[in-house]
């Protein structure tokens, strides 16, 4: 059974840095995409950023761009979310994504979820 563990969520005050970690576990072949998703209280979720195990390929949404980073680690099934320039709308519960055999994760199309991990950023 696919399990995926995230950690690293918690409060800052804007301008402020948090580093999320995903790791993955209980699937025997490497995954082909992996992510992070959020939602804010009384939005939908929405995309952060993805990347392509292989290719290392990584897609960030605007609202992100210049101050989160995805990475990852392969050989620990992890990946990571450095947040930095933190801002009050920034704050949402997080979610880990993977995708096995889905081909895309930037649209959302997930086949496995983790619990999520809150993020709150104070003005």
């Amino acid at each position: 059974q696919v399990q995926l563990v995230e950690s690293g969520g918690g409060s800052v005050q804007a301008g402020g840095s948090l580093r999320l970690s995903c790791a993955a576990s209980g699937y025997t072949y490497s995954s082909h995409c992996m992510g992070w998703f959020r939602q804010a209280a009384g939005k939908g979720r929405e995309r952060v950023a993805v990347i392509y195990t292989r290719s290392g390929i990584s897609y960030s949404d605007d609202s992100v761009k210049g101050r989160f980073t995805i990475s990852q680690d392969n050989a620990k099934n992890t990946v990571y979310l450095q947040m930095n320039s933190l801002k009050p709308e920034d704050t949402a519960m997080y979610y880990c994504a993977v995708n096995y055999q889905r081909r895309d994760c930037q649209s959302g199309n997930i086949e496995y979820w983790g619990k999520g991990t809150l993020v709150t950023i104070s003005s």
